[in-house]
């Protein structure tokens, strides 16, 4: 209750119920569940692979020797990025999850070691210089790096991002960044662990409850699922898909009117 009072007290405005409504709910066997891209294909993660499943049939890609997935940013589904955090390395992949370019942080002149690495569109990365607590953005195909962000204070949580923005996530504080290094907010928070993003909507989860975020707004979301704890989420323009471990859980999203 502190933290929607905390919320409302640093975004002034009216708060709009928001509407949820499940649509459906199917049985998931997955380490991680990654999201559906606009053509309706699901990605999840098992087992160290990163399986791609639609209409258009069923792909993996792995590579054991990585290690670990940390994250999949499925933004473009012609070219994913997929980021292995143990061997600081991103791996760009096509519609059919077909290798195309690897990225070896290790490997680059100014080494970075990175913490989160997500799709910023021409060519660059939205990425996280764990060494000098900063956010950057990397253009790949000039090898050239923009600082984003001032050090933070604190460890980074959770990133979400498109082309235009990236949101951080601190122990403390939910930043607002857009391509051309601005912050455009930053928000006192406590006990947020996760956050996505569609557009400047977000959805964040503390503990067992999740909070619909605009510009101006906070709505706790009222979600009919089972006792399962939230282990994944997505949001995109019309769904919040919610993986409980067994089954992903599809709603549908009225959103607010402003």
């Amino acid at each position: 209750m502190k933290g929607i009072v905390l919320f409302l007290m640093i975004l002034p405005g009216v708060l709009f119920s928001q509407e949820v409504s499940l649509t459906a709910s199917t049985p998931l066997l997955a380490d991680s569940f990654i999201g559906v891209d606009a053509y309706k294909n699901l990605y999840y993660v098992k087992d160290m692979v990163l399986h791609k499943q639609g209409p258009e049939g069923a792909y993996v890609y792995n590579d054991l020797q990585l290690g670990p997935i940390l994250s999949v940013d499925i933004i473009n589904p012609l070219k994913v990025v997929v980021f292995y955090a143990d061997t600081n390395t991103v791996v760009l992949l096509d519609n059919r999850l077909n290798e195309m370019e690897r990225i070896n942080f290790n490997n680059l002149a100014e080494f970075v070691n990175i913490g989160t690495a997500t799709n910023a569109g021409s060519n660059q990365l939205w990425i996280f210089n764990i060494d000098t607590q900063q956010l950057e953005l990397y253009n790949y195909r000039n090898n050239i790096k923009t600082t984003v962000s001032q050090p933070f204070a604190g460890k980074l949580l959770s990133q979400a991002s498109n082309f235009n923005y990236c949101y951080t996530l601190t122990e403390k504080k939910l930043r607002l960044f857009n391509i051309y290094g601005s912050i455009l907010s930053e928000r006192a928070v406590e006990n947020f662990s996760k956050i996505v993003q569609h557009e400047k909507n977000l959805v964040a989860m503390k503990g067992t409850d999740l909070f619909f975020i605009t510009e101006n707004t906070i709505n706790p979301l009222k979600v009919p699922i089972s006792e399962n704890p939230i282990k994944d989420l997505q949001l995109t323009k019309e769904f919040l898909y919610i993986y409980d471990g067994k089954k992903l859980h599809t709603f549908k999203l009225t959103l607010p009117k402003q």
